[in-house]
């Protein structure tokens, strides 16, 4: 594994034999090493057999994201895994109120690029899709099919038609019941998700729930079950908070969990979209820091569409720190944000 410069745009890169990786990972306390997980995943589902087109991305992503659920699962255990399904099927639900019905599909009609896919659907959605699979067949015999699969098609491209064909070969076998209860079509070439998808449960979350409409109803932040948390159940916490909040509840914030310095790249994303959302200008700093000290778009493409959302605020803070950050950033992001500040 190699560690590249902050301005690598992606998470990682499965190259092979050589994963590149983001070092927005490092958080300290090996809290974000999932996405090892993730990028080892893809020997198999991404360099091993591979999405002919992008637009069927997900038959790598959705693959590794399940896989990596799977390698999670051994490690760290079943509940931090629901805790990360739950994030993702929280992920999804916004997908589904910002993204067109044609980017809601596993196998999306028409051309698109790399760059024009949405994580939430590709990614997320398509592991969904696995683990319903998974559900709905049995585990035991789903695992059997995956290793033929990887054994038959090793080094050969793949669409979603010859992946449901063979899936439908090897697993479904002419069962009718079996086929009505996969809706295997409605996962790949509709919009939306199918009725037979089951919400993840996180029992961990209820706490953080109830932190959260405890705050929420005018309560103080409670810094030490904050500190009992692990970054799931934070981001839980930020991603729930009410989007709209006084400045002297952002200073509670602040003043409780020390967000502004936070290491935890992710935590301190979710932080700087209520900072946007609210116009805290304590804030201002810790996000100029952080769009002018790393390029992953995953962070950098949401927080200027924030920051050019928030009118007189936010636009001068955005093209201020686009104007010293841009030479930093890759290309690939560069470009992204050039539409967004430039629109």
């Amino acid at each position: 594994m190699l560690i590249l410069p902050p301005s690598f745009p992606y998470g990682g890169m499965e190259n092979p034999r050589l994963t590149f990786l983001t070092p927005t990972f490092l958080a300290g306390d090996r809290s974000l090493t999932s996405l090892v997980a993730h990028e080892l995943a893809h020997s198999w589902s991404g360099n091993l057999v591979t999405n002919a087109v992008w637009a069927d991305s997900w038959l790598n992503e959705g693959f590794t994201t399940y896989f990596e659920h799977r390698i999670s699962e051994v490690i760290y255990g079943a509940e931090r895994v629901e805790m990360a399904r739950a994030l993702e099927w929280a992920g999804i639900q916004e997908a589904l109120t910002t993204v067109p019905p044609n980017g809601q599909r596993l196998h999306v009609r028409g051309d698109r690029n790399a760059g024009e896919s949405s994580s939430a659907i590709v990614y997320d959605k398509g592991a969904l899709f696995l683990h319903t699979a998974e559900r709905i067949v049995d585990r035991q015999r789903f695992d059997r099919y995956l290793r033929s699969y990887f054994d038959r098609y090793a080094f050969q491209p793949m669409t979603t038609q010859q992946f449901l064909a063979d899936f439908r070969e090897h697993v479904v076998r002419g069962d009718a019941a079996l086929e009505q209860q996969l809706q295997l079509d409605t996962w790949a070439y509709e919009p939306g998700i199918p009725s037979n998808a089951e919400e993840p449960r996180a029992p961990e979350f209820d706490r953080v729930d109830a932190a959260v409409a405890a705050f929420a109803g005018g309560g103080a932040p409670d810094a030490a079950l904050w500190q009992g948390w692990g970054t799931y159940e934070r981001q839980r916490f930020l991603q729930k908070l009410p989007r709209e909040l006084a400045r002297d509840r952002m200073d509670a914030l602040e003043a409780a969990f020390n967000l502004n310095t936070t290491g935890n790249s992710e935590v301190l994303f979710n932080w700087l979209e209520l900072v946007t959302a609210n116009r805290y200008d304590p804030g201002v700093a810790s996000l100029t820091h952080f769009l002018s000290s790393q390029g992953r778009g995953k962070f950098v493409r949401p927080l200027y569409r924030a920051l050019m959302a928030e009118g007189d605020w936010g636009q001068p803070i955005a093209r201020r720190i686009y104007a010293t950050a841009r030479p930093m950033y890759h290309p690939i992001v560069a470009s992204a944000v050039d539409r967004i500040v430039n629109a």
